[in-house]
């Protein structure tokens, strides 16, 4: 297996509301899925909404659960002080800030958020994990 991530799918319990919220904060939808899901371009890999039952039908597990999913997406950013913006924006668009940005132990910036359906972003600025021009993060060897 080549190490890589290509797609992140988020199953979701409203598809309308939750392509609202994320092109709010600038992900461009893609023309390709329609009423029954949506791919939306995050840098090099792609981020999915998916109707939550219809992606536990997909892969065959039952779809109850709540709860700490044991995950969360980071966002990086480019400067310590876009980590407060960030989530700004975030929660302007409808998102529930979880932890408010925050200096962090180990020497960046961070903070959380959960979409409308709970997924949980952390927003952070790592002076240890520079961003390409093009966004990229690349961890040191």
């Amino acid at each position: 297996m080549e190490p890589r991530v290509s797609l992140i799918t988020l199953g979701v319990g409203d598809l309308k509301r939750a392509k609202a919220f994320y092109t709010a904060l600038g992900f461009k939808a893609s023309s390709v899925g329609g009423e029954e899901v949506v791919f939306l371009q995050a840098g090099a890999v792609a981020l999915c909404l998916f109707p939550r039952e219809s992606l536990a039908c997909d892969a065959g597990v039952a779809a109850a659960g709540e709860g700490f999913r044991a995950i969360a997406i980071a966002h990086n950013v480019r400067e310590k002080d876009e980590v407060d913006a960030v989530i700004a924006e975030a929660a302007a668009a409808g998102a529930a800030v979880v932890k408010p940005a925050h200096d962090a132990v180990w020497g960046g910036r961070s903070g959380y958020f959960a979409d409308p359906d709970g997924h949980l972003w952390e927003v952070a600025w790592n002076p240890h994990f520079p961003l390409s021009p093009e966004g990229a993060l690349t961890v040191p060897p």
